[in-house]
């Protein structure tokens, strides 16, 4: 009789990454800020974050937090559906809807539960999703749960996206789902040439702006918005995950969708709602990223600066064109020596190997925080180029 977990106890890819010490993953660190954690009492300098503005530890956010613990306690231990609805979830959603210039919001309890509910709520098995094929995962597997036919085209390729839309039925819902920021390259959807390609086929058009919400816009709202783009794009996705410090996700869009979704999402109507601490949290999150745009442009010159010097270094950076910045390898060993020997000199970025990333494109995934001091990104490419030459990768 076949056991199902024979391929559990046959998986022993992990137990001999631990066993030659270059395991690169669910490292416990004990403590630490922004920019540095600490690891077994040794400070490790962070630059494998989300936490793009440096607001996890900021006085106003977790006081906001505190605060909230104190007025409504831990949690609500129910659906928004049902009893977990506050009176600072909808208030948010209020806010968030202005900010992001569309005409209701939706929060979900995290981001990849956004696109899970929300594309597999709006399409059927006779509708067609289409994406750009370096997708994030949480929008893969929305397709998948929808059951619609899924169609891909290659990576910001404008011409592949015309020759799929035109072979596409016309007697059809069409959704067109892209990354703004691309979380594994660093790069931007050529949006403007997405809207001007998909519109005339009547494809209803999604952004995932979880990488790009408080990166880009005129006030850190968005790919929409940077290139102003608000009223073409339907709907917004954003996570709290990232610039907001905590966890989380929402989607914004004309108020009727957003109505639908949130009757008909299995992933937000099913699960519970979102802690009162962290709705707090993200709330002051988000007036600090709009009255603060000095963290964003900080941000903003620390990716420039990083990416030139990486380039003059010799590294491939691939695409990248925001603070995340990709060290592209290429050789899964080399990467996981690589990742290696950087935590052991003091250094944590993330070791990214396929499926994550396209075959044959391993990297040391790199990205900043607007509070990284100079000495410290200095010192990361001081490392960086010690590694490199050692290890022939420059």
């Amino acid at each position: 009789m076949m056991d199902l977990f024979k391929k559990c106890f046959d998986y022993k890819d992990a137990q001999i990454a631990r066993e030659n010490g270059y395991y690169p993953y669910f490292i416990p660190f004990s403590g630490g800020d922004d920019t540095v954690m600490v690891y077994k009492g040794q400070p490790k300098i962070m630059i494998g974050s989300n936490n793009y503005l440096g607001l996890t530890h900021h006085p106003k956010v977790v006081e906001a937090a505190q605060q909230a613990l104190k007025i409504y306690g831990t949690g609500r231990t129910g659906s928004r559906f049902l009893n977990g609805t506050l009176d600072i979830h909808e208030e948010f959603e209020h806010e968030l809807a202005e900010f992001t210039n569309k005409e209701a919001a939706l929060v979900f309890s995290n981001g990849y539960l956004v696109n899970m509910g929300v594309i597999s709520s709006l399409l059927r098995k006779n509708d067609y999703v289409v994406g750009d094929k370096l997708n994030h995962a949480s929008i893969v597997d929305g397709c998948r749960f929808s059951e619609a036919n899924t169609v891909r085209f290659r990576h910001n390729d404008m011409k592949d996206l015309a020759k799929v839309l035109k072979n596409l039925p016309e007697q059809v819902g069409k959704l067109l789902v892209v990354d703004g920021v691309f979380s594994m390259e660093g790069d931007i959807a050529n949006l403007p040439e997405i809207v001007r390609v998909a519109k005339p086929f009547g494809v209803r058009i999604m952004v995932d702006d979880a990488h790009a919400i408080g990166v880009l816009g005129p006030n850190g709202n968005g790919t929409a918005a940077h290139f102003g783009l608000d009223d073409q794009v339907d709907l917004i996705m954003g996570t709290f995950s990232k610039s907001f410090g905590a966890l989380g996700g929402f989607i914004a869009g004309a108020y009727e969708v957003v109505d639908y979704i949130k009757h008909n999402a299995r992933s937000m109507i099913f699960t519970a709602s979102l802690p009162p601490s962290v709705v707090a949290s993200t709330r002051a999150a988000l007036q600090i990223i709009k009255a603060e745009p000095e963290r964003r442009q900080r941000l903003i010159e620390i990716g420039n600066y990083m990416r030139r010097e990486f380039k003059r270094l010799g590294f491939n950076t691939s695409t990248s064109e925001t603070p995340v910045i990709p060290i592209v390898i290429g050789d899964n060993l080399k990467t996981f020596t690589f990742w290696k020997m950087l935590f052991e000199a003091g250094v944590y970025s993330n070791a990214v190997i396929s499926p994550a990333v396209p075959s044959n494109s391993s990297r040391l995934r790199t990205s900043y925080i607007a509070t990284h001091k100079q000495e410290q990104l200095d010192f990361v490419l001081d490392k960086f180029a010690q590694i490199g030459k050692q290890l022939g990768v420059i």
